[in-house]
C-alpha cells in the first residue's frame, strides 16, 4: 500500500509532467510583453524573477541586461504584427488572458503557426536590438561602420547603416538558446532553429538603401547612402508568404546525424528561407480553451467572397454565418484647407455585416 509521502511525490511528479511543456516552451519569453514598462529588466535579481525565461536566457539577461528592454519591445512587436498578418484567418494570433504561454498550447504542437511565431520572434529581436544600436540606446554597439567606400553604382557609403550583424548575433544567442539546451537531435529543436534562422534571413534579404543628395541647389553631385532594415511590416508580410508555402517535414537520420526532410518525397527540400513544420494544424473552428483556441464564433467575415481566407464559408468553417445590418460612424464630407489640415464630419451609415454563428 503506498504511503502518504509516496502519494504526495507521485502527485508532484504528475503536476511537473503536466506543466513541463509550459516551462520549457521556447516562445515563453514573449510573456515579457505583459510586463509594465516601469518594471526593470536588468540586474541579477530582476532577471531571475522574469517568468518565461529559460535558465540560459536568464544568464543572457544577467550578462547583457541593457538589451532586455529591446527584447521586451520585440515581444510587443511579435504580438502586434502576428495579429495584423492573420487578422482575416481562422487563427488570428489571439492571446491568452494571462500566464506565460501567450498564444496558447498551439505553440507546443509543431504546427505551421508555431513555425511562423518562431520566425517572427527571432526577426523581431534582431530588429529591436539593431534599432537600439542605431539610436545609441545600447553601449556595446552603434552604427555599422564597416559599410564604407564607393558602391558599384557610384554613390558614397556613409551615414549610420543599421548594425544588423549585432542584432542577428544577439537573436541567435537569446532566441535560439532554449533549442541548443535541449540538444539538436530531436525534431522540435531542429524545426525551431530552422524557422528562427528563416526569420532573420527575411531581414537580411530585404535590406534597403537610403540616400541623401549633396550639391548646389540639390543638384545631387554627390550621393551618400547607408543600409537600413526593411519595415517590420514588410518582414511580417514576407514570413506570412513563407507560412502559406511552408513544408511539412519529418525527422530523418542521414548518416550519423538527424535532419528534417519533406514528409512527401516528391517535394524538394526546404531552403534556408522557407518555414518548416512537423504536425498538421487544428481547424481552429471550435472553442478550445485548454489549447488557447477561441474559435471563430462571432467573428466578422466577408460575405461577398468565397475563396479568400476571410470569406464567410472558409472563416466560419462552412455555411454557419448570418447577415445583419448595423449602424457605423464614418468620416465624410472631408475638406482640405490651405494649411494642409483636413476637416471631416461624422456620418452615420447603415451597412450589411456578416458574422460567424455561435
Amino acid at each position: 500500500m503506498p504511503t502518504v509521502s509516496s502519494v504526495t511525490l507521485t502527485g508532484r511528479l504528475l503536476l511537473l509532467l503536466l506543466w513541463a511543456p509550459h516551462l520549457t516552451m521556447a516562445s515563453n519569453w514573449l510573456s515579457l510583453a505583459r510586463l509594465p514598462r516601469s518594471r526593470p529588466l536588468s540586474g541579477a535579481e530582476p532577471c531571475s524573477r522574469l517568468r518565461g525565461l529559460t535558465p540560459g536566457q536568464v544568464g543572457v539577461c544577467r550578462a547583457r541586461g541593457e538589451v532586455m528592454e529591446s527584447v521586451r519591445k520585440a515581444a510587443e512587436m511579435v504580438i502586434e504584427e502576428c495579429q495584423h498578418q492573420f487578422r482575416n484567418r481562422r487563427w488570428n494570433c489571439s492571446t491568452t488572458p494571462r500566464g506565460i504561454n501567450i498564444f496558447g498550447r498551439v505553440m507546443n504542437q509543431g504546427t505551421r503557426e508555431a513555425a511562423f511565431v518562431h520566425a517572427l520572434s527571432s526577426a523581431a529581436v534582431a530588429v529591436a536590438v539593431t534599432r537600439g544600436c542605431s539610436r545609441g540606446e545600447l553601449e556595446r554597439c552603434g552604427c555599422d561602420r564597416k559599410v564604407r567606400g564607393v558602391s558599384p553604382e557610384g554613390f558614397q557609403w556613409s551615414g549610420c547603416s543599421d548594425n544588423l550583424s549585432y542584432g542577428v548575433a544577439f537573436s541567435q544567442t537569446f532566441v535560439d538558446e532554449p533549442e541548443r539546451a535541449k540538444g539538436m537531435s530531436s525534431g522540435r529543436p531542429l524545426m525551431n532553429i530552422h524557422n528562427n534562422e528563416a526569420g532573420r534571413k527575411a531581414i537580411l534579404h530585404n535590406m534597403q538603401v537610403e540616400c541623401k543628395c549633396h550639391g548646389v541647389s540639390g543638384s545631387c553631385e554627390l550621393r551618400t547612402c547607408w543600409k537600413v532594415m526593411p519595415p517590420f511590416r514588410r518582414v511580417g508580410a514576407v514570413l506570412k508568404e513563407r507560412f502559406d508555402g511552408a513544408t511539412e517535414v519529418r525527422l530523418t537520420r542521414v548518416g550519423s546525424r538527424t535532419a528534417l526532410l519533406p514528409r512527401d518525397p516528391q517535394v524538394k527540400p526546404p531552403a534556408a528561407r522557407d518555414l518548416v513544420y512537423l504536425a498538421p494544424s487544428p481547424d481552429f473552428c471550435r472553442l478550445d480553451p485548454d489549447n488557447g483556441i477561441p474559435g471563430t464564433a462571432g467573428r466578422r467575415c466577408n460575405g461577398t467572397s468565397r475563396l479568400a481566407p476571410d470569406g464567410c464559408e472558409l472563416l466560419c468553417c462552412g455555411p454557419g454565418f448570418r447577415a445583419g445590418r448595423a449602424e457605423v460612424v464614418q468620416r465624410c464630407s472631408c475638406k482640405f484647407s490651405w494649411c494642409c489640415s483636413v476637416r471631416c464630419q461624422q456620418c452615420k451609415n447603415t451597412v450589411l455585416i456578416h458574422t460567424c454563428r455561435e
